[in-house]
């Protein structure tokens, strides 16, 4: 058994949430350079490569890439042989998000009550926290800050199993044609199928975490990754909304076994600031 502090879980999530709204993950930022010099449609290239200066100059001065430092959402991998000593795991995460937002002057965007009592918290808390218990005695924590301009935006369907390959793939396209320039493109497509109602949508959000250089291991989905890019690309909503052909860098497509009956399909944009920071504790 080996025993982590909670405030070490405290500490690292301070300084994830910080670095993923500073720093964007390099496969991401080499993307956006390589759309610079591919695309050509002037005012999107225009466009992209002001993005490019904005990245540079975000990590230059140290300071967010985005207005929007998003909610945070918290994925943990938590060995079996862990014992947390100090405090529980949850409240050490929350304090690490308190404290990266406040100390790191980060804009707060979270109100206590969605509906009837729209408050600001103050600190960012709460956060949305994923945990997974998995073989060993490390714990792996990934922050992903998440935008609404680009949440809102998202959808889920629950197909029948009769639904093609062509039924999917064109309710993934819809979503980001009726999306357009709001999402602020170039995305990110995280694409969760399978599992449930819930799950499949967590499944989204995952692919965001993926790097965008990294595709499908199945080829059945690394092929529907490649043919909803292009057919998303072909959309002709480009950087902003300005027109061009790079409306998105990636499309991510994470599976899981789901029910004899059911087809869950959840899309989960993320803008062209599609952020996450990971480390192992």
């Amino acid at each position: 058994m080996r025993e982590i502090s909670a405030s070490l879980i405290t500490d690292t999530v301070k300084e994830l949430v910080i670095q993923a709204n500073k720093i964007l993950p390099d496969d991401l930022v080499d993307c956006i350079s390589c759309s610079c010099k591919t695309e050509s449609n002037e005012t999107a290239k225009s466009i992209l490569c002001d993005l490019q200066a904005n990245i540079d100059a975000a990590k230059e001065l140290n300071i967010p890439v985005c207005q929007d430092t998003g909610m945070a959402v918290i994925f943990a991998e938590i060995g079996q042989y862990v014992h947390i000593f100090g405090g529980d795991f949850e409240t050490a995460v929350h304090k690490g998000v308190s404290l990266g937002y406040t100390e790191g002057l980060l804009r707060k965007s979270v109100v206590r009550d969605p509906f009837y009592d729209r408050v600001n918290t103050n600190d960012n808390t709460p956060a949305v926290i994923h945990t997974k218990i998995v073989a060993g005695d490390k714990i792996k924590i990934t922050a992903a800050p998440k935008g609404f301009g680009s949440e809102n935006m998202s959808r889920l369907r629950m197909f029948t199993p009769s639904a093609s390959k062509e039924d999917i793939i064109g309710f993934i396209v819809d979503t980001v044609k009726k999306a357009g320039s709001n999402p602020c493109p170039p995305v990110v497509i995280g694409i969760g199928i399978g599992g449930d109602f819930e799950y499949s949508a967590i499944l989204a959000k995952k692919a965001l975490c993926r790097p965008v250089s990294k595709r499908n291991s199945v080829e059945f989905y690394r092929d529907m990754e490649a043919e909803l890019l292009e057919k998303i690309n072909s959309l002709d909503i480009g950087p902003q909304g300005f027109g061009g052909t790079t409306t998105a860098l990636a499309v991510n497509i994470e599976t899981f076994p789901t029910h004899i009956a059911g087809l869950p399909v959840a899309v989960n944009i993320g803008c062209h600031v599609t952020r996450h920071a990971a480390k192992e504790i």
